[in-house]
C-alpha cells in the first residue's frame, strides 16, 4: 500500500510559508465522503482477520488444533493494537531514518480528531485517527497470517513473545521503508508557486523554493520508497513480509508430529469456505481503502479486487482439475486467497485485464509451490503461508512492475514534481520492484530466524510430543472446539 503519511512539519512549514506570500496556498481540507469511506474500510480490514482468516485457518486444521489457532490470531490482533498505539504508529510513519521513524508521535502524541493525514491527492486529508486506524488493522493482519505456517506445534506462550516481538523489529521497520514518505501536499504547493508566481524576482525565489521543498521531498522517504518500488496495499509489507517469516518458522520449529504418516487433513472446509468468503469481502478494505479517497482509484482496485480473485480460484481448480482429475473446495479458496495476494500490490497500478492475467498466472504458481515444491523440499508449512503468501507476494509485486504501464492499461505513477504521470521505464521499474521483494525477504527472513531462536531459549517454541498428539486446545487451553 503506498501509503501515505501525515505530512512532516518542516514541508507543511515550507508551503505555509509559500503562499502566504503569494495567497495562493489553502489549507489542505478533509472530505466527510472520504472520511466516510476509510472508517468503512478499517472495518472492512479488521473483518478480514477476525473473523475470516481465523475461521479460514482454523478450518484447516484438525478438529483439536481449531481454538488454538482461534486464540492465536485472536491475541495477535489485540497485542498489535496495542502496541500500534504505543508506538507503532510512530515508528512506521514519522521521520527518523530511512529505515525506521522516531517516537514524535509514541502514544499518539500530537494526535487528534482536528489533525489530518495526506492522501494521493494534493491539498486532500483525511483525519489522521481514521488514518491510525486503518493502518492499525494492517499492522494486526501481518503476524496473524504467520501462525498458520507452525499451527499445530507451537506453544501458546511462545506464540505470545514471538508477535510483539517481530511486529516492532520486522513490521514496523518494514512499513516504513515501503510506505513511509511525507505526502504530496508541500511538494504540490511549491509547484503551484511557480507556475503562479510572476516573472523576476518572485519567479526565481519560488523557482528556489520549489526546488528546497523537491529535495525534501525526495529525502524525506523511506528506504525501499526511495528505490521506486511501488506496492499499493501491501504485497511486500504484507504478505512476502509474513510468508517468508512462516517459512523460516516452520523449517527452524520442524515438522508436525506424524507428518507424512498421519491423516492431517483439514477438519472442517466448510468453516474454511467461511472465513476466505469473508477474507475476499474484507479485502475489499485493504485494497480499494488504501486509495485513501472515494473515486475513481478506488473503483480500480475494487474492480481488480474482484477479477483477479476470480480468476486465480478458476485457474488453480481447473489445473488441479487436470492434475489430479477432480476440482476441490481447498483448491478454489485457495486459488482465490492467492489471487487477492497477488492483486493487493497492483490493485491500484494496473488495468482490469492486467489484473486478470495476473490472478490466471499466479493461481497456477502458488498451486505449483504448494504441491511440486513443497513436496520435494519436504517442510512443513502447515497451511501454506510461504506458498500463498510469500510467492503470491512475489509474483504480484514484481507483476505490478509491468502492468503500471499505461501501455497495458496500468494507470503509470504520479511524479509530483512534475504534477503529471512520469514516463514507464520497464528495466527501472523492475529493478525498483526487486529492490522491495529483496529487501522484504532479507530483513523478514534473518529478523524472523533470530527472533524465533530468542523465543526458543526463554520460553521454547514447541509443544511437546504429548501435548501435540492429544491437541493444544484441550492442552494449552483447557478449552474444547466441540463438545459432542
Amino acid at each position: 500500500m503506498t501509503f501515505k503519511r501525515p505530512y512532516s512539519a518542516g514541508l507543511t512549514a515550507l508551503a505555509v510559508g509559500l503562499f502566504a506570500a503569494t495567497a495562493a496556498y489553502a489549507e489542505p481540507t478533509v472530505n466527510k465522503g472520504d472520511n466516510a469511506w476509510m472508517l468503512t474500510s478499517t472495518v472492512l480490514v479488521l473483518l478480514m482477520t477476525i473473523p475470516g482468516l481465523a475461521l479460514f485457518y482454523g478450518g484447516l486444521v484438525r478438529s483439536k488444533n481449531m481454538l488454538s489457532v482461534l486464540m492465536q490470531v485472536f491475541y495477535t490482533v489485540c497485542i498489535v493494537i496495542i502496541l500500534w498505539a504505543l508506538y507503532g504508529y510512530s515508528l512506521a510513519f514519522t521521520g527518523g531514518s530511512d529505515f525506521i521513524g522516531g517516537f514524535s508521535k509514541a502514544f499518539l502524541i500530537g494526535v487528534t480528531p482536528d489533525s489530518k493525514a495526506a492522501t494521493f491527492s494534493a491539498d486532500v486529508n483525511i483525519t489522521e485517527l481514521v488514518y491510525v486506524c486503518f493502518q492499525m488493522t494492517f499492522a494486526a493482519i501481518t503476524p496473524a497470517l504467520i501462525v498458520g505456517a507452525f499451527a499445530e506445534r507451537m506453544k501458546f506462550a511462545a506464540v505470545a513473545l514471538f508477535i510483539p516481538l517481530w511486529v516492532t523489529l520486522i513490521y514496523f521497520p518494514i512499513a516504513h521503508m515501503v510506505w513511509y514518505w511525507a505526502g504530496p501536499d508541500a511538494i504540490s504547493a511549491a509547484l503551484k508557486a511557480v507556475e503562479t508566481a510572476a516573472d523576476g524576482a518572485a519567479k526565481t525565489a519560488a523557482q528556489a523554493a520549489f526546488e528546497t521543498a523537491k529535495t525534501a521531498y525526495t529525502d524525506d522517504a523511506g528506504f525501499v520508497f526511495k528505490k521506486g518500488a511501488i506496492d499499493f496495499a501491501g504485497g511486500t509489507v504484507v504478505h512476502i513480509n509474513a510468508g517468508i517469516a512462516g517459512l523460516v518458522g516452520a523449517l527452524l520449529i520442524g515438522k508436525r508430529t506424524g507428518y507424512g504418516k498421519d491423516l492431517m487433513a483439514p477438519h472442517s472446509l466448510t468453516m474454511s469456505m467461511i472465513g476466505a468468503s469473508l477474507l475476499w469481502v474484507g479485502w475489499f478494505g485493504f485494497n480499494a481503502g488504501s486509495n485513501l479517497e472515494a473515486n475513481g482509484g478506488a473503483a480500480l482496485a475494487m474492480t481488480n479486487s474482484f477479477v483477479a480473485t476470480a480468476a486465480a480460484a478458476l485457474s488453480w481448480m481447473f489445473a488441479e482439475w487436470i492434475i489430479k482429475g477432480h476440482p476441490s473446495v481447498l483448491g478454489a479458496i485457495s486459488g482465490a486467497v492467492a489471487g487477492l495476494v497477488a492483486v493487493t500490490p497492483a490493485a491500484g497500478y494496473s488495468g482490469p485485464m492486467g489484473a486478470i492475467v495476473l490472478g490466471l498466472v499466479v493461481g497456477v504458481v502458488c498451486l505449483f509451490f504448494c504441491t511440486v515444491i513443497k513436496n520435494a523440499l519436504g517442510y512443513d508449512d502447515s497451511l501454506d503461508v510461504f506458498g500463498v503468501h510469500c510467492i503470491g507476494g512475489i509474483v504480484g509485486a514484481l507483476g505490478t512492475g509491468i502492468l503500471v504501464n499505461p501501455a497495458l492499461g496500468g494507470a503509470g505513477i504520479m511524479d509530483y514534481t512534475t504534477g503529471k504521470i512520469a514516463d514507464y521505464d520497464f528495466a527501472a521499474q523492475m529493478v525498483s520492484q526487486t529492490w522491495g521483494v529483496g529487501t522484504t525477504l532479507v530483513w523478514s527472513g534473518v529478523g524472523s530466524a533470530i527472533i524465533y531462536k530468542v523465543v526458543d531459549v526463554i520460553v521454547g517454541l514447541r509443544a511437546t510430543v504429548e501435548v501435540e498428539r492429544e491437541g493444544l486446545d484441550i492442552t494449552e487451553h483447557t478449552e474444547r472446539a466441540y463438545n459432542m
